[in-house]
């Protein structure tokens, strides 16, 4: 029977899985076709492709700072420079405002520290059982794991649906908000701009990525990323997928008609619905760690909505292990 089993493959569970191994030995498990969580990267051919989950990185905290610093030194992530523009608002991009994007897509990190680590992707937790001090893992395959510690990262609501009843704590009983958002991810052809990406002052779309300007790949189209406002997007998001066409439409325009470039015909789209993208109000805890069960939680809602927060939240849980 290994040490751990730690579900989710995205900063925080890369993180503290990195760290525990090391010492123990672990298993992660993640629902997803690949590490990454909400930093995902989605391939096209001719190695084209889409940032579809976190835009990119700014640190903030010293140790972050130290963290990525490396990183960029292993040549796992780099700056992404170019023009960043905000529209409709008097607010101008801060030169100072680093913004740091994997070498190969922005799952890099969770990939960098899980490349070592036995994953099991394709594999949905359905529910968890504690008995003598062994962890059962039921997952959707109707297979079973044991294991000797457990640690989530997945979004709170899910959290909650899982673990409540091993989980004392008073956090598990605040109502934290968690923001949708939807993405769409479209191919154009080629205009003649030479804009990164665009922040937009607007109800519905938020913000657009130019995948082309982070200089991963050559194409003859223009692939951009479009990512649409938490508000607009918690209003959409329980019907996205019965609503995919209209959605992605929407979005599309708005990008033609705040952006001002020529209107094309669209190549490709795809549509992806995040129902747990992000939460702004951080807790008084950064992790928890029960260690009479051996159960631990790590996320970036614990801390707040940046990725930083999930790799903050994992190393705290780490300390608490490592007591």
């Amino acid at each position: 029977m290994k040490d751990f089993c730690i579900i989710g493959s995205g900063i925080s569970g890369a993180t503290i899985a990195n760290a525990l191994s090391k010492k123990y030995s672990l298993d992660v498990y993640d629902k997803a076709r690949g590490a990454g969580g909400r930093s995902s990267n989605k391939k096209l051919k001719k190695n084209e492709s889409f940032d579809h989950g976190v835009q990119y990185i700014s640190p903030k905290s010293i140790k972050f700072k130290r963290f990525i610093k490396g990183l960029i030194n292993k040549k796992i992530v780099k700056s992404w420079t170019g023009k960043h523009i905000f529209l409709n608002t008097d607010k101008k991009e801060d030169k100072k405002h680093t913004k740091i994007i994997g070498k190969k897509g922005n799952n890099a990190i969770s990939k960098y520290l899980l490349k070592d680590i036995n994953c099991n992707f394709n594999s949905e937790v359905t529910k968890i059982l504690n008995k003598n001090k062994v962890w059962e893992i039921f997952f959707s395959d109707g297979s079973k794991k044991l294991y000797k510690s457990l640690i989530l990262t997945c979004p709170f609501p899910q959290l909650k649906k899982i673990s409540k009843r091993y989980i004392k704590h008073s956090f598990i009983n605040k109502r934290i908000k968690m923001d949708a958002n939807i993405t769409v991810m479209m191919a154009i052809k080629k205009n003649k701009h030479n804009i990164s990406s665009y922040f937009f002052n607007d109800k519905i779309l938020g913000w657009a990525g130019n995948e082309n300007s982070k200089n991963r790949f050559s194409s003859k189209n223009d692939l951009w990323t479009l990512q649409s406002t938490y508000v607009w997007a918690n209003q959409k998001i329980n019907k996205n997928r019965e609503n995919k066409k209209l959605n992605t439409k929407i979005l599309i325009e708005k990008f033609f008609e705040l952006t001002g470039i020529k209107k094309t015909k669209v190549l490709f789209s795809l549509n992806h619905g995040w129902k747990y993208s992000s939460s702004s109000k951080p807790l008084r805890i950064k992790s928890y760690w029960n260690s009479s069960l051996s159960l631990g939680v790590c996320a970036d809602w614990f801390v707040g909505p940046r990725l930083e927060s999930g790799w903050i939240s994992a190393q705290d849980l780490f300390k608490k292990i490592s007591k």
